[in-house]
């Protein structure tokens, strides 16, 4: 008799792919993610790398892994734990057993697990499973390994060549057991090796092999469909939050008629900027790969005072070494774009994981009263609405501004539905000569006299011949002065020039219940898990709301008032209070819960929920939340 399947349709569901750094774990998932987007579903991505280039095959320290969740509605993170764990070796398995759930379904290579696996994933036991507790567990045991040798025996590539394709052979196992077509990711696979036919059919061979290894044995009882979800009209693709940043930045040039310009030095986790922008020569981008971080702003001011839309990109000690050139760009009032993937320091700290600990040295980090524009963007696609606009404010009020996103954005992503530029606003920068109607002869640092922004001279527009630098000038003549009243005048100018911003901002909104006890604040990329706890806890029965911050110097002109309405505030953030602290000094007569966590992962939305539940049910909690 026959074996039959159950299917069982689900809300949603979270995969993990992990193996070794070498094993095509980012592509696995990035492969089953992109068809779960065109079929219709919602998805949330989170890779998770080591630092180390290439740790000892088989390592504990050499494990890379991808975590999507897809779901039919309301997916907002990667999720918590895991579902489903694949695991393609001892080592792998090992690394996240804490990151899946009491009850998750296991897939492994059997050919991995021999005594040499085992060695190197460090086991005391001939039994992994039973050392890890994992006994309320699905174990599905695939011989990856030795599947993929005999599916490409008839190839003419070699073994370390034939044992890159066992990824495509789990992702196969993987997309039977969640009923998705196998057609969409042939067809990425072409997109991707169309150049390399061997490893194409090869590829695309084990895939289908594995796909065929599931339905031919049944290698689990029950296989599940998730529903898509009818989707506004447009194209759509998967998008990261660095590939989305980029492309909000050419938007920008597109509409405000400059060429965009990208001075960078290659710093994880902000590289792939420049990697995307590299690609759109034909977009009139340029990008220099410049030899230090210094170089990388350096360039981009000069491009600024060119003309063109200036952008250095980079993390967190990229910032600190740009803070001089960054104070320059200030003093000269020239428009510029700096984005900041974050990651965890302090120093070189935890290159390849999350962090949001540098919203102080963006707000501070610089001598001298140095303001400027400071924004986060919230979720991979959102990236690119906030790059561009972004862009806008550097551009229309010639200041620089710092963007915010983190390893969690740069790296994830989500399914986006690509935007018609046409419903997107023309960037109207300060021309001189078209915006300068003064009786007397124009010098560099006039102003409009109600936004207090300076008019921008292109170099080599007759009639406009100029000087601006780092030292003090006359705000009549431009002159260098070290009169203390002009000072004071040109820091009181700098300063009111980004306070008025605040009136051209959205106003800051409330989502849940405007009569709750409990306002919840966040900013940045914690949105989603934020967002996920709120909802949780009001389908509950429970009264409680939130605000999230894009806008964050200046603040929404609403902010203060808002706030204040509510009669318990908790600020939830990766860092360890940098917001609240800076929300306490805008607004004063704050006091304020804290969810703070510094873990180089994200935030977990029970961990934020069970919080949330304490303060609501009046218990003393532990400011912080560590």
């Amino acid at each position: 008799m026959s074996k039959t399947t159950n299917v069982s349709t689900i809300n949603d569901v979270v995969i993990r792919f992990a193996g070794d750094s070498g094993d095509g774990m980012q592509l696995s998932g990035s492969i089953f993610s992109d068809v779960a987007a065109i079929l219709g579903n919602q998805i949330s991505t989170f890779p998770n790398y080591p630092a180390e280039i290439r740790a000892p095959h088989g390592s504990l320290a050499g494990v890379s892994s991808f975590q999507v969740r897809i779901g039919t509605e309301g997916v907002y993170t990667p999720g918590d734990y895991s579902d489903v764990l694949v695991a393609m070796n001892p080592s792998a398995l090992k690394v996240n057993v804490k990151a899946i759930k009491n009850n998750a379904t296991i897939i492994y290579d059997s050919s991995a697990f021999d005594a040499s696996g085992l060695k190197k994933g460090e086991y005391t036991s001939e039994d992994p499973f039973l050392e890890l507790g994992l006994t309320n567990n699905t174990i599905i045991p695939v011989a990856i390994t030795e599947m993929t040798r005999e599916s490409l025996k008839e190839f003419d590539m070699d073994l370390k060549s034939v044992d890159r394709c066992r990824n495509m052979l789990a992702l196969g196992v993987v997309l039977w057991l969640y009923n998705k077509d196998i057609s969409p990711a042939e067809e990425l696979l072409k997109k991707k090796f169309g150049k390399k036919p061997t490893i194409l059919q090869a590829n695309i061979k084990v895939l289908t092999d594995g796909y065929n290894y599931g339905h031919n044995t049944h290698a689990s009882a029950t296989t599940y469909h998730i529903e898509g979800r009818d989707q506004r009209p447009g194209h759509y693709t998967e998008i990261t939050g660095n590939e989305a940043t980029a492309l909000g930045l050419v938007a920008a040039a597109e509409k405000s008629d400059r060429q965009l310009f990208l001075g960078s030095y290659p710093i994880t986790p902000a590289t792939d900027i420049l990697h995307t922008l590299s690609k759109l020569k034909a977009l009139g981008v340029k990008t220099v790969q410049a030899e230090d971080e210094i170089a990388g702003i350096t360039t981009a001011i000069g491009a600024s005072y060119a003309g063109a839309l200036g952008v250095t990109s980079t993390s967190g000690p990229g910032l600190a070494l740009k803070s001089e050139a960054l104070g320059y760009a200030v003093i000269t009032e020239l428009p510029l774009l700096l984005i900041d993937v974050m990651r965890g320091g302090p120093s070189t700290g935890l290159p390849t994981k999350s962090e949001q600990t540098d919203l102080m040295q963006a707000l501070y980090g610089r001598n001298g009263e140095s303001p400027l524009v400071v924004m986060a963007a919230t979720t991979p696609t959102d990236c690119f609405d906030t790059a561009f606009e972004a862009a806008q404010i550097a551009l229309e009020h010639m200041t620089p501004v710092i963007l915010l996103t983190d390893a969690y954005l740069g790296n994830g992503a989500s399914a986006w539905r690509i935007p018609d530029l046409s419903t997107y606003p023309e960037i109207k920068p300060p021309y001189v000569e078209s915006n300068y109607q003064g009786e007397q002869p124009w010098k560099p640092y006039f102003r409009d006299p109600e936004s207090y922004v300076r008019y921008w001279a292109i170099p080599g527009v007759e009639g406009f011949t100029h000087r601006v630098g780092g030292l003090e000038k006359d705000s009549e003549t431009g002159v260098i002065s070290t009169d203390p009243r002009n000072h004071a005048r040109m820091v009181g100018y700098r300063k009111e020039k980004i306070a008025r911003i605040a009136h051209r901002l959205p106003q800051q909104e409330v989502i849940g219940d405007e009569d709750a006890e409990l306002l919840v604040v966040g900013w940045g990329s914690t949105y989603g898990h934020i967002l996920s706890a709120v909802e949780e806890i009001r389908a509950a029965g429970r009264k409680i709301a939130m605000t999230h911050f894009k806008y964050i110097n200046p603040l929404p002109s609403n902010t203060a008032e808002l706030i204040k309405r509510f009669e318990k505030v908790v600020v939830v953030e990766q860092n360890l209070g940098q917001f609240a602290a800076y929300l306490s000094g805008q607004i004063g007569g704050l006091d304020l819960y804290r969810f703070n966590k510094v873990e180089g992962q994200p935030l977990k939305v029970r961990e934020i929920a069970d919080y949330l539940l304490h303060i609501l049910d009046g218990e003393n909690v532990k400011q912080g939340g560590l």
